[in-house]
């Protein structure tokens, strides 16, 4: 993974992290479209960030069930809220 996030441009590793901190992103998603999986995202969110922001994100995503596609409830087939990316 060292080599793989090394070779990555910083906008996909900030695009990464703010997909990693979004409670409707699963980490599938992240793993599809960067080639990255959960253990390798912790890894980079734990080099990326300060200890204490790392904390509390794992904090948050650990037993999340929207950050998992296998536990999420099946009639949930998109990765962020409806209106989350409409013009106001």
């Amino acid at each position: 993974m060292q080599s793989h996030v090394s070779l990555m441009d910083p906008a996909d590793i900030s695009r990464i992290i703010e997909m990693a901190w979004e409670d409707r992103t699963p980490f599938e998603a992240i793993e599809t479209l960067y080639g990255l999986n959960e253990p390798a995202v912790i890894q980079l969110m734990r080099k990326e960030m300060k200890a204490s922001s790392f904390r509390m994100w794992r904090k948050r995503v650990s037993g999340r069930v929207t950050k998992h596609l296998q536990l999420r409830h099946p009639d949930i087939s998109r990765g962020y809220c409806a209106t989350q990316y409409k013009q106001r």
